[in-house]
């Protein structure tokens, strides 16, 4: 396996396996959430290794969502109180009984006293079946998905909940539906009643910085039309082109409408720096004189998404955009923030957004590949109830998860295993929880 192809999870625990075997002491590991695409008895192994560090004479700093770790830690820092303009702040330090004391959201889903919830959906009378999957290590097994519900699809890593989900189930509805993607023989039975497959993924949404939340969602098309009807603009013949970043006219031709330039550093990784013509405003100076309410276009993308949404409180066509944003928890993005710097998490709360914007297509499948990384239990709580509102729409929701209050939560479940590798691939279990 290339090493190019494994998460950022399991390289961090390959470079801990290194330091272990070699027995190396007085080093500082910092650990950016380690547990990702860990099932709960491979976190367990994780604790045992971080240990094992310890005792070696190592300090572990470690960043963590997860409850296990964050309860077999000996010091716990915890940061917030909300994201973005409202976190920042040490709202908790101590070791983890004092936590779950504490008033903090992660003292009160440590100690129980918050808990995930989520109203169960009926059973229903009809499902996607599956025969003959056999990618990667699947063992030919047929699996029946219901419609219109929650279904999550779990087990230990490697045992094949990617392989079904993306390569088989995803793939498969993809060729099927739109005559796209690799040509599929697997047959599915009960795709009459499905008009679209769509996989809400953590791949970045544009590799470039004119690529943004404001134009991946759609919002900024709405936004361009409204500085293009205000009066100046129209005297000037201005249309809504102008206002892109990706069409000469508006934009800074410096740096393409980017607000950086690339320095190309040699064998160093290139650095990126605020373009001297515009000031990183990514406009000329022409387009920035078209003001709305006392702001120009650059000033617009500067603002958050909840600045925003109180901007443009009275434009329902602009409103709604926003507030979907906000109630996927990306109150806190800038409308311009490049979509490079964006993490794999927002990236794919981003694509649920505009999967929830009104007026979005049903009977659509929509797949979720571990959907809780990089996620505090209360986003994780949000999250269910945003897959509910897609769900009540006449969509199903079928999701690949180790996160055990999720597994708990879902309607339906398809355990694979019983290990990973070539050992794993069986259909263990599946069910109405």
């Amino acid at each position: 396996r290339s090493i190019t192809q494994v998460s950022s999870g399991e390289y961090q625990r390959l470079i801990l396996s290194l330091y272990v075997i070699n027995t190396l002491s007085d080093v500082i590991f910092v650990l950016d959430e380690p547990t990702t695409g860990l099932h709960p008895k491979e976190v367990k192994r994780l604790i045992s290794t971080l240990r094992l560090l310890k005792a070696l004479g190592n300090t572990i700093i470690v960043i963590e969502h997860d409850l296990e770790v964050i309860l077999n830690a000996d010091y716990v820092i915890e940061l917030g109180p909300g994201a973005g303009e409202k976190g920042g702040e040490i709202v908790f330090v101590g070791n983890p009984e004092a936590l779950k004391k504490s008033p903090t959201l992660t003292g009160q889903y440590l100690s129980g006293r918050k808990k995930l919830s989520r109203k169960k959906h009926l059973q229903k009378k009809d499902y996607l079946v599956i025969e003959g999957a056999s990618a990667h290590n699947l063992k030919n097994i047929t699996v029946s998905i219901p419609l219109n519900c929650l279904t999550c699809i779990c087990g230990v890593s490697g045992s094949g909940k990617t392989s079904l989900i993306i390569n088989v189930l995803y793939q498969g509805l993809k060729q099927k539906l739109q005559g796209k993607g690799v040509n599929f023989t697997i047959d599915i039975k009960g795709i009459e009643k499905i008009k679209k497959v769509v996989s809400i993924d953590a791949h970045p949404i544009g590799k470039t910085p004119k690529s943004n939340p404001a134009t991946y969602t759609g919002v900024f098309t709405h936004i361009r039309q409204l500085f293009a009807q205000i009066p100046e603009a129209r005297a000037r013949g201005y249309t809504a082109e102008r206002f892109s970043l990706n069409v000469k006219g508006g934009r800074c031709e410096v740096c393409k409408g980017e607000g950086v330039v690339k320095i190309e550093m040699g064998i160093l990784p290139n650095v990126f720096i605020p373009c001297d013509a515009c000031q990183g405003k990514r406009f000329n100076p022409d387009t920035l004189e078209i003001i709305f309410k006392g702001k120009n276009i650059a000033q617009v993308l500067d603002m958050s998404v909840i600045e925003a949404y109180e901007f443009f409180r009275h434009i329902p066509s602009i409103k709604k955009y926003l507030y979907t944003m906000i109630e996927v928890g990306l109150g806190y993005l800038k409308l311009g923030q490049p979509a490079p710097s964006l993490s794999g998490g927002e990236a794919q709360r981003l694509k649920l957004a505009r999967e929830l914007i009104p007026g979005t297509q049903r009977e659509t499948i929509y797949i979720l590949d571990e959907p809780s990384i990089g996620l505090h239990l209360e986003d994780i709580n949000h999250l269910l109830s945003l897959l509910d509102k897609l769900i009540e729409k006449g969509n199903t929701v079928i999701i690949a998860e180790h996160h055990p209050e999720i597994i708990k939560a879902a309607d339906y479940l398809i355990e694979l295993g019983p290990e990973g590798g070539g050992k794993g691939g069986y259909l263990i279990n599946s069910g109405w929880i």
